[in-house]
Parts: C-alpha cells; structure tokens; sequence
C-alpha cells in the first residue's frame, strides 16, 4: 500500500462556559466541574487532532480575553463546553469575535439524575442544556449561528463520540483547506462549459492559492528526472498495480515495456513539479501539437497523478478544479476521492456505472489496480497506460461541487453502494452503483441538482459530515436522498 505523504492535521479549540456565582454557592461543584471538561478534552484529543484547551469562561471579561486567545492560535474548530447552566453575556464576546465553526457541546455525565437523591447541585451537574437556546437565540441576533449543537450524555453515548469525531474530521478538513496551492497547469476545454472557473472565486470561497502552471514547468521538471528514479518508480507501479492480457476490448493491449517507462518518468517529473511548486493537489489539461514532447508527458500523467493521490495530493484532469476540491476534501476526510463521472446504467441489475478515464485514489481501490495500455484515449488525444479497478464493496459517497447563475458554489451530495459484478475490461475505472431504492430515480434527482458531470467518489457514508463542511464554509448544499 502506497503510504500517505501528508498528514491530516486539525486543530480543535475547546472552553467551558459556567454561571460564576455557581463555584460561590456550592461547595465540591468546581472539582466535579473540572473533571467532566477534562474527560471531555480526552474525549476530542482521541480522534487525532491538536487541542487547546482555554479553559472556563465565567464571565464577560473573562470572554473578551478567551476570544483573543482562541483568534491568536488560528483553530479550525471551536467547541463551547455547556458544561452547566452560563448567562449568555460570558459566550457572546467570543462568537463575535471568531470566525471558525462553533460547535456547542450539551453532554451530561449521567444519563438521568437519581431522583432518590437529586438535588440543585445534582442538576447544576447536568443541566447542560438548560443555556443551549438562549445562546443559539443570541448567536441568531449577532447573525453568526451556531453551526451544530451535539447534545447527549458524556460517558458511553455513541451517537454523541460520532459526532464529535465528525466535528474533528472537518477540523481537519479546515486545516487543510486554509493555504493549501491547488495549481492549474495547462488550459480549460473551451467546449465544456461546466468546467470553466475563476481561481480567484475558489480562492474566497475555499481559502485556498491556485497557482498557473505553465507546461514548461513540468517540462522542465521532466528534463531534470534522474534515471535512478525512473526505475523506482517502474519497481513501485510493478509492485502496486496488476497487469493482465486484455479481455475483450480491442483499445486495450498488456500493459507495454514502452508505456510503464513513460508513465513512470512522466511521474517522476510530476513529483519534482509538486515539490517545486508546493503543490497540494493539481488540475490541468493540455494537448499540445502531434508528435510534441509536450504532448507525450502531458498525456501519460494517469499513474502517476493515481499514485498521488493515494499519498494525500489529489491531482485530476480536463481542468476541473472544482472536483479537485471535492477530492481533497475526501482525502482528508480518510475515504478517497477518485475522479468520477456517471457511465451506462445496467437496468437489470438497478446498478449504474461510475468512474473515469482518468486518475484515482488507489487507497480504496478493491484488490490490486490494473495497468492496461490503450491505444487511443477515447474523446482525447495521446496513447498509454490507464487506471481500472472499482472502489470497494459498501457504502459510498458523491461530492460534486458546482456553481450557480450568480457565481456561488454549491456542494451535491449524495450517497450509496458500491456492488459486487462486472466491469468492461476498458482500462478506466468503473464501479456498480447502486442507490435505493431505484438507482435511476436517484440519478435524475442528482442531475437535476446541475453538478458538473465530474464529481469526487468516496468510500462510506459521509454525506453528513461533508454537509457540516459546506456549512462551515457558508457554501449552500443539498443531499440528493
């Protein structure tokens, strides 16, 4: 298995919110208090990520210094601890003033109070979500809404540690998102329209850099390959990929001693590019004139942007930089991110088709990816090796991200199985999906959304979690169930 190359990293903020005059009146709650917040924090530092803890807030000045505590250390994720009953005077400084995702954490340490013994400092203990609507109220005033609220019981709640693992999931997410260089290299193809996108639109709207690779620079970088790392790269592709004798289509051929050599120096190349570039994932598109070198290295990048993207750094083709977001976004939510559009419906079996031409993420690849060599590559130009294999057997994820009439992105998601049966031999991928309870009513419903005809495939449900994400980034979603 191809080790990933960059890590998931996310950074959660958490604090603690309380009525001050509590810790006056009744003795032992403090410790008690203190307690649970830190079984919380081991609770959230669990899923991998980075966590500051600013501590109890039991006051509104107290607030005003926590919020510029929690803009100083640049979190991802702000989780508000309702650790107990707090005015909303000593939360509303830090709403104001962050701009993260706040997330309110309802959790009770007991699943219902002992009614023998209940008493005030009993119910102080869990009254958790006794302040949850005043502050979502106030949150709508500031017009900053909360972005979730998780409510439940702090010990052995399932649904509750799911959520919070979601929550750090799109910390992650976030983290990677902020900076990241998605690079466009080549040009857009002028005759699909659903491809065409302003960098400087997804820059505000995804916090990301798209630097203009021109394809000197990988032409450059492809001059500049070593032999020694061209045959490491053809040992890795021999080791990682099967190569089986055609089958039944007449474009596909045994995977040539010529192809592996081109792929292989063409990925060499695209290594150096995305070093040199500080690249975190790449979109591009390019033709070039018959017989060029340009054309040879641009059209023989299927393996190695396959092997790219198994290591973290989503690359895909034909210019699309909106579903390289939709890739990232899935790579750093651990289930994939192939390059997919939808292929021919098998009717009698409820299934439809999912794949592409292009590159994918091996990491949730079922069994070993085939290298075939292809004589012609249908609808381009340019010859070689090409990807196929089908995602994994279960549960599976859609990401489109397309635009509207006025410019706004908008997130199409949708979910359901990836299916055991056959594939065409064709050297792209394809996988069977099905969706309940009728595949083809499900795909008018998603086609109706207007995605583009690319979208991110993923392993798992995760349409909620990607939903979470959308909000956190004030794009407009919607599920296709």
């Amino acid at each position: 298995m191809i080790e990933r190359k960059v890590k998931r990293v996310g950074k959660v903020g958490v604090f603690a919110v309380i009525h001050g005059i509590y810790f006056e009146q009744f003795k032992g709650l403090e410790e008690n208090l203190r307690k649970y917040h830190e079984d919380l924090c081991k609770l959230i530092k669990s899923n991998d990520v980075e966590l500051v803890d600013f501590g109890f807030v039991d006051s509104n000045a107290k607030s005003f210094e926590v919020a510029d505590k929690i803009v100083a250390e640049n979190v991802d994720v702000v989780m508000c601890n309702m650790i107990t009953y707090a005015t909303s005077s000593v939360f509303a400084p830090i709403l104001q003033k962050i701009n993260s995702p706040m997330v309110l954490v309802a959790l009770q340490p007991r699943a219902a109070m002992d009614y023998d013994r209940a008493d005030t400092f009993m119910q102080l203990e869990n009254d958790n979500i006794c302040s949850v609507p005043e502050f979502c109220m106030v949150a709508q005033r500031y017009d900053k809404p909360v972005t979730d609220v998780i409510i439940g019981t702090l010990y052995n709640d399932e649904k509750a540690k799911k959520e919070i693992a979601d929550w750090c999931d799109v910390a992650k997410v976030l983290h990677g998102l902020r900076g990241a260089r998605l690079g466009l290299m080549g040009r857009v193809l002028e005759a699909m329209y659903d491809m065409h996108c302003d960098p400087t639109a997804v820059a505000a709207a995804f916090g990301v850099h798209v630097p203009l690779i021109e394809i000197s620079d990988l032409m450059e970088a492809y001059n500049d390959v070593k032999e020694e790392q061209v045959e490491e790269k053809k040992a890795l592709i021999l080791r990682e990929f099967e190569t089986p004798d055609p089958v039944s289509d007449p474009v596909t051929r045994k995977l040539t001693e010529e192809d592996l050599e081109q792929s292989a120096r063409s990925a060499v190349a695209l290594d150096i590019l995305v070093d040199r570039f500080k690249l975190n994932g790449m979109a591009y598109y390019y033709e070039g004139a018959d017989g060029s070198p340009e054309r040879k290295v641009a059209t023989s990048l299927i393996v190695g942007n396959s092997i790219l993207n198994a290591q973290g750094i989503p690359m895909c083709g034909e210019f699309d930089i909106k579903t390289n977001i939709a890739m990232f976004i899935m790579d750093k939510l651990d289930i994939g991110g192939s390059f997919a559009e939808l292929h021919p419906f098998d009717f009698n079996d409820n299934v439809i088709m999912i794949g592409h031409d292009g590159p994918h993420h091996m990491r949730i690849a079922n069994g070993k990816p085939i290298l075939r060599s292809l004589i012609k590559y249908h609808g381009k130009l340019g010859s070689g090796a090409s990807v196929e294999f089908k995602l994994k057997e279960g549960p599976i994820t859609m990401l489109g991200i397309t635009q509207k009439a006025d410019g706004k992105f908008k997130f199409v998601i949708g979910e359901g199985y990836s299916k055991e049966g056959p594939i065409p031999p064709t050297g792209n991928t394809n996988t069977r999906g099905y969706f309940p309870p009728d595949t083809k009513d499900f795909i008018k419903r998603w086609i109706i959304e207007g995605p583009t005809h690319h979208y991110a495939l993923g392993i798992g449900h995760k349409a909620d979690v990607i939903k979470k994400i959308a909000d956190s980034l004030h794009i407009e979603s919607v599920i296709v169930r």
